[in-house]
């Protein structure tokens, strides 16, 4: 029976040269912003923005995803550590050292678009919203290789199953087949991706302004919500928790994009850009010359 289980005995590390190594987590990491650009710049080519305001979207979005969820998993998931002395504060600044946080990720996210539409949008015809609405779409896609490269690291697995797709993280000394809950998140936030590529493509004109923001919020940590409960905890604080961690930070989240989606209903404006008419000109009078 063991034979259909999948024994994991990846290297999490591409290749080595010397103290340095390349792993399948960084690489996985880059090609979902790289291929984030790519999503936006077809938005933007669609909808006739700037394609100049691509880089520094790009260099924001970048800082704000490494810098939000390394403070979200020292706040969240290891304060004691990371806040008990000056070695572990100063491995906050080391986020190769490992641990990130989608929550504080996304916290910041939300930050840095904000003051990207306010910097940017208003010689632009759009605002914030016209930006959350857009840039949930690329992040569907990064988060999934981001779990990705979870799986690759043999981390972020769920509690023992008997299914026949369960895996043996034989590296973290597994014996027994766990819960790949890694690629249970990828799928779901690629199916989301191309659930909201379609409304985006086909439904836009329907939609309001903030809507495709809020239904990534609910649907996506709606999903993180249900899948916690096979998670193996992720700090021993967790054990014992009718909620963990992950679960009580997505919460807010759910509760949020619901309310997103209410109020964009009944208060915001369409979902496309609106670019302003162009003002009509006044006819002109030619004199006549007198013969």
């Amino acid at each position: 029976m063991d034979i259909l289980f999948v024994h994991w005995n990846v290297d999490p590390a591409i290749f080595r040269i010397g103290g340095f190594e390349l792993r399948w987590y960084s690489l996985l990491f880059v090609s979902g912003f790289i291929l984030g650009w790519y999503i936006v710049r077809w938005m933007f080519r669609r909808e006739g923005v700037s394609e100049k305001l691509l880089d520094p979207l790009l260099y924001m979005l970048l800082i704000c995803t490494i810098v939000g969820a390394r403070l979200g998993h020292c706040i969240f998931y290891q304060p004691d550590y990371y806040f008990g002395s000056w070695s572990g504060f100063w491995e906050i600044f080391m986020p190769w050292k490992g641990g990130l946080a989608s929550h504080g990720g996304t916290v910041a996210l939300v930050i840095g678009v904000y003051w990207f539409g306010r910097k940017y949008g208003p010689k632009n015809n759009f605002d914030p919203w016209w930006i959350y609405d857009r840039i949930v779409i690329p992040i569907c896609f990064a988060g999934a290789m981001i779990r990705f490269g979870n799986l690759f690291n043999s981390e972020i697995y769920g509690d023992v199953t008997s299914l026949p797709w369960g895996f043996v993280f034989e590296r973290r000394g597994e014996t027994e087949p766990k819960h790949p809950t890694q690629l249970y998140e990828a799928l779901s936030y690629i199916l989301l991706g191309l659930g909201l590529v379609w409304a985006y493509v086909k439904r836009l004109d329907k939609l309001r302004r903030g809507e495709i923001f809020g239904i990534f919020f609910t649907i996506l940590f709606g999903v993180r919500f249900l899948i916690e409960f096979i998670k193996e905890p992720q700090v021993g604080f967790e054990e014992g928790m009718l909620l963990n961690m992950g679960q009580l930070l997505s919460i807010p989240f759910i509760i949020g994009g619901i309310a997103v989606i209410v109020w964009a209903r009944l208060h915001n404006g369409p979902a496309a850009i609106v670019r302003p008419a162009p003002a009509k000109k006044e006819p002109t009078h030619h004199a006549h010359a007198i013969n």
